[in-house]
C-alpha cells in the first residue's frame, strides 16, 4: 500500500490497487444518476427503432440485438450518444458517477473530454473489435485516465481487457518485432485481465495500458460509455485543452493566480 500520512487510509489502499494492478472498479457515487443515464439511453434506443419505452431499460439494452441489425447499429449508437451529449444533465451527472474515484487518483482541478462515448457491441459481431491499443499512442496524453460506465452488467468478452502494469513495459518493447494487433493480441493473451462490472458499478483504468476487446461471446449485448479526466495542470498531448478538454472544476486560487499580472517593472 501507498504510505504517506497526507492521504487517508482508503485513499492510499485505492491509490495502490490503481498503481499496480491498472484500474479500480467502485459502486457509482450516484447510483440515481447511472440510473438517468440507463434509462434516456434505453429512451432513445426505443425512439430510434420506433418502439414503446420499456419499464426494463437494463433488459431492452442487454437484448437489443434481438431487435436491429448489426448494418444498423452505427445508426443506432450514433442517435444514441448524439442525444445524449445534447442532454445538458450528462456530462455533470457522468463526472458524479465517480467523483471520489477519479478526486483520488487524478485530483480535484480536473479537465473532462467534451463528449462522451458510447460503445455497443452485439454478441457474434466482429464489426465493433477494438484491437489491442494503448490510448497514448494515438494522441492521448499519459496524464489521463478513462472512466468506463456499463450500462448492462459486462463479463468476460462481454467486457474489456487490460494488461497489467508489471508487465505492459516488456510487452511494448517486443512490440517492434511483432507483425500484427493479432499478433501482439496472441502474445499478451495468457496474461490479460478481464474485468467483470455487475451493472452500478463504474472502472476507473490507467488508458497507457495495453487494452481492448474481443468479439463478444456471450448471449447479452454489451453498452459501455467512456469519457477521459486529467489534471488541468497537467500536460496535454495531441488533445488539447479548450478542443477537447474543458476545465470542470478549476478552483478559486488557481483562478486568480492564472489571470493575475504583476504591475509595472516587476518583471525585469
Amino acid at each position: 500500500m501507498i504510505d504517506t500520512p497526507f492521504l487517508l487510509p482508503e485513499e492510499q489502499a485505492l491509490t495502490s490497487r490503481f498503481i499496480n494492478e491498472g484500474f479500480v472498479t467502485a459502486p457509482a457515487d450516484d447510483r440515481s444518476g447511472l440510473d438517468r443515464i440507463q434509462r434516456r439511453a434505453a429512451e432513445l434506443a426505443a425512439d430510434y427503432l420506433n418502439l414503446p419505452h420499456s419499464n426494463d431499460s437494463l433488459g431492452f439494452l442487454d437484448s437489443i440485438h434481438s431487435r436491429v441489425s448489426v448494418d444498423n447499429l452505427n445508426g443506432l449508437r450514433m442517435h444514441v450518444i448524439t442525444g445524449l451529449n445534447a442532454e445538458p444533465w450528462l456530462r455533470p451527472t457522468y463526472f458524479r458517477l465517480a467523483r471520489s474515484t477519479i478526486e483520488t487518483i487524478v485530483g480535484n482541478e480536473l479537465c473532462m473530454q467534451r463528449r462522451v462515448n458510447l460503445s455497443i457491441q452485439m454478441p457474434d459481431d466482429d464489426s465493433s473489435l477494438l484491437a489491442t491499443h494503448s490510448d497514448v499512442w494515438s494522441g492521448d496524453s499519459p496524464f489521463e485516465v478513462v472512466v468506463w460506465v456499463p450500462l448492462v452488467d459486462v463479463f468476460r468478452t462481454k467486457s474489456m481487457y487490460l494488461l497489467p502494469p508489471s508487465l505492459n513495459g516488456e510487452m511494448q518493447d517486443r512490440m517492434a518485432s511483432l507483425r500484427s494487433a493479432e499478433e501482439l493480441y496472441k502474445t499478451i493473451k495468457p496474461h490479460l485481465t478481464w474485468i467483470d462490472i455487475p451493472y452500478g458499478h463504474v472502472l476507473v483504468f490507467n488508458q497507457t495500458l495495453m487494452h481492448g476487446n474481443r468479439v463478444n461471446e456471450e448471449s447479452g449485448t454489451r453498452w459501455t460509455m467512456n469519457c477521459r479526466f486529467k489534471s488541468i495542470m497537467s500536460p496535454y498531448a495531441d488533445k488539447r485543452f479548450g478542443e477537447f478538454f474543458e476545465p470542470i472544476s478549476l478552483r478559486p486560487a488557481t483562478r486568480i493566480g492564472m489571470q493575475y499580472k504583476l504591475p509595472g517593472g516587476f518583471n525585469g
